[in-house]
């Protein structure tokens, strides 16, 4: 910044001292001193003062240091803090809107800080001759000395490990912050540079002699040069293609302050139209929101708003209300929500939009400073193992303490060192004799229990030791959780996922799902599990799966769409994962998830503090209600709606159908006032009898069950006849039974599995007594010969093994039936029993367990859910061409038989039930289940784009004609860029090797076919721009040709449309038949979660390649085979289509039909060595031509 404009008074700042008489501002209820003069506590603007939402208006006030002028703010990138630097080398934090001070330190004795840059781990202070790198918390990282004949004023942050800093001397420095050493020194002319800034094309560089230079962000070259300002400058910014500054000018022999703000064209180079404004502009910064608004700022403190190429409106003035007479500095946060002003006496004040200013979009969380247990003395729990026995005060004293025993009376007992934890085991790796394991923190530093004895049994407790399925063998008696219900993790090496052997944990034909799936809300293992398991139960519902895929309407996020398009990649699957993270990107925006608590955030996840159980019963009823809603809604033209849907098409949805209940409750005051009203339900939540009776009473699962359905209880309700609040009794009675009985199970508290847990003892013994003829009773001791005799066919009892009849209370099938005075009868039936004649089957339903969803208990990784599925006919037909029944346990991709006990048996320390899904015997038979491919060949027509500036002179592709529509076989070539949401998630092993925790999240931004035959071929039918509303980290734009804006509907020139638009042409060009040519085209269908037979794809990268040899990149492939240079600068999606199909084009060539394939081995060997002298990459122009000469092809027809 320069301070040639500043009042003169302050050019040579010395810190004076401090008056006792302070500004009028400063009341002494406000600010309390301490005897060095630095303020306590920050002043905060009275509760009373009413913030206009949209409106800057003044939140809060603070001191850093009273009568010290602030030099420079800073709102930090990562974290909700304001850094404040003053004249006196001093710098304080600010947490929060609340402006608590977080942390305060010096960080020069005497040159002020006129910089700050806030990075990942620290905090960069820029004083006249020296860099500091602090922790946030005040410790020094580096501390970088120039030469004292530096002036420096400004730094620049190029990357993540690159910094420029300038200032009033002929050259500007280069700092690599891994080494801390000077890499490059550009020179510049004289007097300097004082303000720097950075775009995508150019360094803009601000010199004190009123000039702006843009410079070449790799050479640091001058390319363009403004003249602004004939005296000095004060101030500019950049955004997007305008440059807006300023300054002073020379006037009478000095300096005045130019009203005039000089505004410039980037894209022509030349100014334009300059722009009056009402105040003496000191400061400026554009806040692009909603438009790209300037706000300038002038020294005396007023602020006024205005549009870069409008006119300024003395009505948009504000006025801060400083402590000093002159603002010092300015800044604005990253989120646009917050403004920081800093005056001549040491206050900063900040502005905001609304009260619940956030300074970043997404901030990480801040560490905050333990409290110090030794002053505060708490009191001492000596039940807890871990507590300091030095927080004792003991005085010093020099008799003979109690507790120094004689030697007679003692013995030496070294204390026994702890066991290493068996995480550091499991993850160890060793080179030579020494192993090496990343630190699981599961222990705080230097602190151990005093009491060691009772680790003997706490080693032997299962949440000591870790497992999961990728992990080593443990013996079986060392964790109670069976192997196979245990989370199941992906392992990731440098190839993804394509060395992950899946067949491992999934045997059969029917698709698992992975539970890394790249989404924005759900990142971590628990929320995959919770949402895909009752995904795969609704899936195994025939019904509802033909519901679904039947289902297709134009609302750009459907549940019921998704989840149809999942259950069809299941269909398709032949034992390979499926991902949802289509389904899962509309459920995170529907409304009501989020209010229901249904959306996990990061953190949330992260501590596995969830109660699973709970949050998934919460989403079984939030599913069935939202499909009810969705498949009910017939009105109005559906964009791509086919013959239409099997089931009805008025009235009550399927899922009604299916699920619905019509309840009569009951409402009886104690004055005789009945009321009763009708309601629907689509589940039943259990209630379990509140007693407190010992021993506990016996129930059986239908008895509760009817309790649970026809509720009665005693409430508080509104009486009309009373006219007010009274006791009432409520009863509910039911109508008519549901085809499917779906359960929440509510076990959410250790009340309801202790009764879990006892009714199960009962039936155990019942069940012993049914099938071994005696009683076995707690205490009673049983030999060894009785108990094998239990399952010994000799004897007449044929029941397995008497394990399996553990821990069983629900029964595979119950039996409920409406007597004709609407009374409900329900009993526990069993699986072979059939109904008598005198049934009448309207009113008597037997239902058959279906799915079961569990909730694991498991400590060391949070917990998680799995479903027991019991698979029918029809799909075990469909997957493997046998008719029968079996029970399957799905863990995500892990899937396994499972014998139909193991399904109902729940072990409540670590087995809890959580949902249970009944359905009608023979249900499939009521309802039409044939599958119509709602999807028509009206989806590749033209379609409208959302881009509100798209022409069409902008088209890129020319949609297909009727006359075209592709047939089976049809080859079209394609390609698709992406974007990145999240960056990936590594650590770097102790042995070098890198593990990836998380990968990185990518969204489909660009998808393009071109047609593969024909007169037009290599002509784009598809060319679609994917507008995205989710935050985007990186364009990869090197790699990917996209840019800022391309995917925003408001700027974007592009034919932009939705994922789900363009998901369906894809679609329909698979369900057709037509054959995909691309390169690398297995991570783009896993990216845009398309599963796509492999005798649709013909992959590039394959055709042209040796096994166990590197992948070669389409580049490389298009130089070599075709002589064409193809992505120099950037990608291009319709260019890789097209080389792609030139080069199955070529490969035909070289590999006819019926040719020898020794041949081709000797193409790809020649191509092989090629690549390895070159280094695979293809040579500069002119340099060395390739080994194919001339066009292969015609050229392509051009748009």
């Amino acid at each position: 910044m320069n301070f040639e404009g500043l009042n003169p008074s302050l050019a040579e700042y010395a810190p004076p001292l401090l008056d006792p008489v302070l500004d009028a501002h400063l009341t002494p209820s406000l600010v309390e001193l301490d005897p060095e003069g630095v303020s306590l506590e920050g002043m905060a603007v009275p509760e009373s003062v009413p913030l206009m939402e949209g409106m800057y208006s003044e939140l809060h006030t603070a001191v850093s240091e009273v009568g010290v002028p602030v030099s420079v703010s800073h709102f930090d990138l990562h974290e909700e803090m304001l850094w404040v630097g003053n004249h006196g080398g001093h710098a304080t934090s600010f947490f929060g809107p609340t402006l608590e001070r977080y942390s305060s330190f010096q960080v020069n004795s005497s040159d002020d800080i006129r910089q700050i840059q806030s990075l990942e781990n620290g905090v960069l202070f820029l004083t006249k001759t020296n860099l500091k790198y602090m922790s946030r918390g005040g410790l020094i990282i580096f501390d970088y000395l120039m030469d004292e004949s530096e002036d420096m004023h400004s730094l620049l942050l190029t990357d993540n490990n690159t910094l420029l800093v300038a200032g009033l001397q002929n050259h500007v420095l280069e700092i690599d912050l891994n080494t801390v050493q000077e890499t490059q020194k550009y020179t510049v002319e004289v007097p300097g540079i004082t303000i720097m800034r950075q775009s995508n094309r150019f360094f803009f560089c601000g010199h004190t002699s009123g000039k702006v230079s843009l410079r070449d962000l790799r050479t640091f070259v001058v390319e363009h040069e403004f003249d602004a300002y004939s005296g000095s400058l004060s101030d500019f910014d950049v955004h997007g293609n305008l440059l807006v500054t300023c300054g002073f000018s020379s006037r009478m022999n000095g300096l005045a302050c130019d009203r005039f703000l000089k505004v410039y064209d980037l894209r022509m180079m030349r100014a334009t139209t300059p722009l009056q404004v009402h105040i003496d502009p000191f400061f400026l910064r554009f806040i692009p929101t909603y438009t790209s608004r300037l706000a300038i700022i002038s020294q005396t403190g007023q602020c006024q708003f205005c549009e870069p190429t409008g006119l300024a409106n003395p009505a948009d003035i504000f006025h801060v209300n400083t402590v000093g007479p002159l603002i010092m500095t300015f800044d604005v946060s990253a989120s646009k929500q917050a403004l920081a002003f800093g005056d001549s006496e040491g206050c900063v004040h900040l502005w905001a939009d609304s009260p619940e200013v956030t300074f970043n979009a997404y901030s990480r969380e801040t560490d905050f400073a333990l409290p110090c247990m030794v002053d505060t003395l708490p009191h001492l729990d000596w039940n807890q193992d871990l507590v300091p026995l030095s927080l004792i005060p003991v005085p010093l004293t020099s008799d003979a303490l109690l507790s120094d025993w004689p030697a007679a009376n003692s013995a030496p007992a070294p204390r026994r060192a702890p066991p290493v934890d068996p995480e550091i085991l499991r993850t160890m790796k060793k080179v030579g004799f020494i192993g090496y394991a990343p630190n699981p923190r599961t222990k705080l530093r230097n602190q151990i229990p005093y009491r060691l004895k009772e680790m003997d049994n706490e080693f032997d407790n299962f949440s000591q030791v870790p497992e999961s399925p990728i992990g080593r063998e443990e013996e079986p008696h060392l964790y109670r959780v069976a192997k196979k219900y245990r989370k199941v993790t992906i392992k990731y090496s440098k190839l993804g996922l394509e060395d992950f052997d899946f067949k491992h944990y999934n045997k059969t034909l029917f698709a698992g799902l992975e539970p890394h799936i790249p989404n924005a809300y759900c990142n971590c293992m628990i929320q995959v599990l919770y949402f895909l398991g009752l995904c795969q139960v609704l899936y195994f519902l025939e019904p509802v799966r033909c519901l679904v895929q039947n289902h297709l309407c134009q609302k750009e996020f459907c549940l019921g769409c998704e989840l149809g398009l999942l259950f069809h990649m299941l269909d398709l699957s032949r034992g390979d994962p499926c991902q949802g993270s289509n389904f899962l990107r509309a459920f995170r925006t529907i409304p009501e998830a989020s209010a229901l608590g249904l959306i996990l955030a990061d953190s949330d996840e992260a501590t596995g503090k969830v109660n699973l159980g709970r949050l998934i019963q919460s989403w079984n009823r939030f599913i069935l209600t939202q499909l009810h809603q969705e498949t009910q809604e017939q009105e109005g033209p559906q964009a791509y709606r086919g013959a239409g849907s099997s089931f009805g098409s008025s009235g009550d949805s399927v899922i009604g159908q299916l699920f619905s209940c019509e309840m009569e409750n009951c409402s009886m005051c104690r004055c005789g006032k009945e009321t009763v009203r009708v309601s629907s339900t689509l589940l039943f939540t259990l209630s379990y009898p509140d007693s407190t009776e010992k021993p506990a009473k016996d129930y059986e699962f239908a008895q509760i069950l009817k309790r649970s359905i026809c509720l009665e209880q005693n409430t508080q309700a509104w009486c009309e006849n009373c006219e007010k609040y009274q006791p009432t009794v409520q009863t509910r009675n039911i109508r008519c039974l549901p085809d499917v009985l779906v359960i929440n199970c509510e076990v959410n508290s250790s009340k309801e599995a202790d009764f879990w847990k006892t009714q199960a003892e009962y039936s155990f013994q019942k069940a012993m007594m049914k099938r071994g003829g005696f009683d076995i009773t707690k205490g009673k001791e049983i030999s060894l010969g009785e108990w094998k005799d239990l399952g010994n066919p000799d004897t007449g009892h044929l029941y397995p093994s008497v394990e399996e009849l553990k821990n069983i209370w629900i029964p595979h099938a119950i039996k409920m039936r409406l007597t004709k005075s609407k009374e409900l009868d329900v009993s526990n039936w069993s699986e072979t029993d059939e109904l008598s004649p005198t049934d009448d089957p309207e009113s008597v339903y037997i239902y058959d367990l279906m799915a079961t969803v569990v909730h694991i208990l498991d400590s060391r990784t949070g917990g998680s859910l799995v479903g027991h599925i019991k698979v029918g006919e029809t799909y075990h037909q469909r997957k493997e061409g046998v008719t029968h029944q079996q029970w399957y346990l799905f863990n995500d991709f892990l899937i396994e038989p499972v014998d139909k006990c193991e399904a109902v048996q729940f072990d409540m320390s670590w087995k809890v039930p959580a949902i249970l899904y009944y359905a009608r015997r023979n249900l499939n038979a009521k309802y039409n289940l044939v599958i119509k491919n709602p999807i028509e060949a009206s989806v590749l027509l033209a379609e409208a784009s959302l881009a509100r500036k798209q022409r069409k002179c902008h088209a890129t592709f020319i949609p297909l004609m009727l006359s075209e529509m592709p047939q089976a076989g049809d080859l079209v070539g394609l390609d698709a860029e992406f974007v990145t949401l999240n960056e990936e998630e590594a650590e770097l092993r102790s042995d070098g090797t890198k593990s990836t925790i998380k990968p990185s999240q990518m969204s489909v931004a660009r998808i393009t076919c071109v047609r593969g035959q024909g007169p037009n071929e290599g002509v784009p039918f598809i060319d679609d721009y994917i507008s995205t509303q989710e935050q985007v980290v990186d364009y990869l734009t090197q790699y990917s040709g996209i840019k800022p804006g391309d995917l925003d509907a408001k700027i974007s020139s592009k034919h932009l449309t939705t994922l789900k638009s363009t998901y369906l042409k894809l679609r329909f060009l698979i369900d057709v038949g037509v054959k995909f040519v691309g390169h690398g085209l297995q991570k783009d269908f896993r990216v845009i979660n398309l599963m796509v037979p492999k005798d649709q794809v013909i992959d590039t990268v394959y055709l042209f390649h040796i096994p166990r040899k590197r992948m070669i990149s389409l580049r490389f492939l298009a130089w070599y085979f075709l002589d064409l240079k193809i992505q120099g600068e950037t990608h291009d999606s319709i260019e890789d289509a097209r080389t792609a199909l030139q080069l199955y084009r070529k490969y035909l060539e070289l590999s006819p039909q019926g040719s020898e394939p020794e041949e081709f081995r000797k193409v790809l060997k020649g191509l092989y060595e090629k690549g390895r002298k070159l280094d695979w990459k293809v040579p500069e122009p002119d340099s060395q031509s390739s080994p194919k000469h001339g066009a292969v092809f015609p050229p392509v027809l051009a748009l």
